[in-house]
């Protein structure tokens, strides 16, 4: 297991944790959350040894192998396939070690036997998997690592942790460069990792769908709720609820016996007693005011202008020079419209934002922009456009330069930025605060058109409730991508497909779209199927050796399910026998192995059911 114990923790001046204690049990799957700055990825660093206690002990098991996502990708000429196969350190290790001996026929055995028991026959396959899963095509997976952007580096640093065969998984905000398929992709590969997980995310839905336990980290300790995201909401409330009560009860308590002492500590005759009560005061431990406010509390101006019809698009072509993305759009968007776009990676949302945002033309078509029409337009990469050497203030008067500092900093302390934060060069501050930026400054503008791309990457969960709250009351026009299906969810009410070169109104809702992209990946599966000789024979002799693979390892299955069983059979013969009933120490001991054999055959029954599964899917 994994235990935390009477942990302190400090970065600079700052002390994140304080006497902290955790324990989290193997194959346990936990969501870590807490406000920016509090401490989430220091904790992990810790687990990963990159930080050291100041104060406190942590427990690992020791042979424990640790995975987790690169924050920095080199630049290699490595392909994006080999790049992810580096991730399992022992299959390397024993691809270098059959090189090594190619003459040496009995250490050749060994080392094809050791091959075999990981799955290497397989490793092929399953890194390729990964990369379709996270939204690489066919053709990628031979691509060099320099030739892909950063989006994609850290997608390739997640497949190559996903890779690894480890007891420990740590991911810090894994979604954040990913779309809504990757997403869902992820989270059902998520579900079958056996081993233990620590999540950091911010995306409600993804931590609903992923995780058994959320540790909190708050006022410096870690507390630890059982179930998912909307349990641990539950349970918090219940316990602000049930301190407030508690603290609303001690504090007439407290009013009661103050009163007493000042009225009666100059009595002599009341004297003693008013001293003894002052004491009894002293002795209490007093309970904090519970508060959950949030931090910030904002909301969209109403636009200046509100026209009916803001921007009406007829058969329109729109791509890159001679690269055609959507062919025929056709999309009238009207005022108060909120319209959420679905559709796999590659298929063109980004691009129809861009080209909704005036930032791309059309290569053919009619496009009519009322002239009233105002975009306020938050790119995927938009702190990129934020000027480092500036304030938030000072990027508020650019755009506004007759209004005085103080109406500014009135708003933008709603969005977090107070005192110091609101004057000083934004530069060294962390994404989540540059997000937030950038929303102040969208918001300012009053615009009658929302389009936001991606806009929760680095918000935190209550800056991504602010902002749900803010769109909610918005009376303008929305148009936006997101993998945050809450913030979809609660936001809009008419969903469009992007998909195949075409715009359409999608009549499902997010589960149906689910399905939808489940049978999309399967025909490009099918479309991607090898067409010549060469690559059919390689492919069968793939799937040859993942059927042996996948034999032998159902043979061993085989005879470990009849050891389980046997053993089991041999411990109810001995519980059966009633003279083992006056033994209590024999008992419990019998009863133990029986807990602990029937839990052996239970995994090994499952096992042996994923690989008839597997064996049946390549048959």
């Amino acid at each position: 297991m994994i235990k935390i114990t009477d942990l302190t923790l400090q970065r600079g001046n700052k002390q994140l944790l304080q006497h902290a204690n955790l324990t989290l049990h193997v194959k346990h799957k936990v969501g870590i959350i807490g406000a920016n700055g509090c401490g989430k990825s220091s904790l992990l660093a810790l687990l990963q040894n990159e930080l050291q206690a100041d104060d406190g002990q942590v427990d690992l098991p020791e042979k424990w192998t640790i995975a987790h996502v690169a924050q920095e990708t080199p630049v290699l000429d490595t392909s994006a396939i080999d790049y992810v196969l580096d991730g399992d350190h022992e299959l390397r290790q024993l691809e270098t070690a059959l090189a090594d001996n190619a003459n040496d026929g009995m250490r050749q055995a060994e080392l094809h036997a050791q091959y075999e028991a990981v799955d290497g026959y397989t490793a092929n396959a399953r890194a390729a998997q990964i990369l379709h899963g996270l939204g690489f095509s066919a053709s990628q997976e031979s691509m060099p690592v320099k030739h892909f952007s950063g989006g994609w580096r850290m997608r390739l640093n997640l497949a190559q942790a996903l890779m690894c065969r480890s007891d420990l998984l740590l991911l810090d905000e894994p979604t954040n460069h990913l779309d809504l398929d990757a997403v869902l992709w992820f989270e059902q590969w998520l579900k079958h990792y056996q081993g233990t997980l620590l999540l950091i995310s911010h995306d409600r839905d993804f931590l609903d769908n992923t995780i058994e336990a959320i540790a909190h980290v708050e006022q410096k300790q870690i507390n630890l709720y059982t179930g998912n995201y909307a349990d641990f909401e539950r349970q918090r409330a219940e316990n602000l609820a049930r301190q407030q009560a508690d603290y609303e009860k001690q504090q007439r308590e407290v009013a009661h016996i103050q009163s007493f002492v000042d009225r009666f500590r100059a009595k002599a005759t009341k004297a003693k007693q008013a001293q003894s009560r002052l004491k009894a005061l002293d002795r209490m431990e007093i309970i904090a005011a519970a508060h959950i406010d949030s931090p910030f509390k904002f909301e969209f101006f109403e636009p200046e202008s509100q026209v009916n019809l803001l921007l009406d698009v007829k058969q329109t072509q729109i791509g890159y020079g001679d690269t055609l993305i959507l062919d025929h759009v056709k999309m009238r968007i009207v005022a108060g419209a909120r319209i959420g776009l679905l559709g796999p990676n590659g298929a063109g949302k980004s691009t129809l934002i861009k080209f909704l945002a005036e930032e791309l033309e059309a290569l053919s078509g009619e496009v009519q922009r009322h002239e009233h029409l105002k975009i306020g337009y938050f790119a995927q990469h938009q702190l990129e456009y934020l000027r480092l050497d500036e304030s938030p203030i000072r990027h508020v008067q650019t755009l506004s330069p007759q209004v005085t500092e103080q109406q500014i900093r009135n708003f933008l302390g709603g969005f977090g930025f107070q005192g110091d934060m609101a004057t000083d060069p934004i530069e060294p501050f962390s994404g989540g605060e540059k997000a937030r930026l950038a929303l102040a400054l969208l918001v300012w503008q009053k615009p009658n058109l929302l389009l936001l791309d991606e806009p929760t990457n680095h918000l935190d969960l209550e800056m991504r409730h602010a902002l749900t709250t803010a769109l909610q009351a918005y009376q303008g026009a929305l148009v936006v991508v997101s993998h945050d299906r809450h913030l979809l969810r609660t936001t809009v009410d008419q969903l469009w497909l992007v998909a195949h070169q075409r715009v359409q109104p999608y009549e499902g809702d997010l589960d149906e779209y689910k399905q939808w992209l489940l049978d999309h990946r399967n025909q490009e599966r099918k479309a991607q199927q090898p067409k010549n000789k060469n690559e059919q024979k390689q492919d069968a002799k793939q799937q040859r050796e993942q059927r042996r693979s996948l034999q032998n390892k159902l043979k061993q299955l085989e005879k470990a399910l009849d050891k389980w069983s046997n053993e089991k059979e041999k411990i109810e013969t001995q519980l059966a026998n009633p003279d083992v009933y006056n033994d209590l120490e024999k008992t419990q001991d019998y009863s133990r192995q029986q807990q602990h054999i029937m839990q052996q055959l239970q995994e090994t029954e499952e096992l042996w059911l994923e690989t008839t599964e597997s064996l049946e899917d390549i048959s």
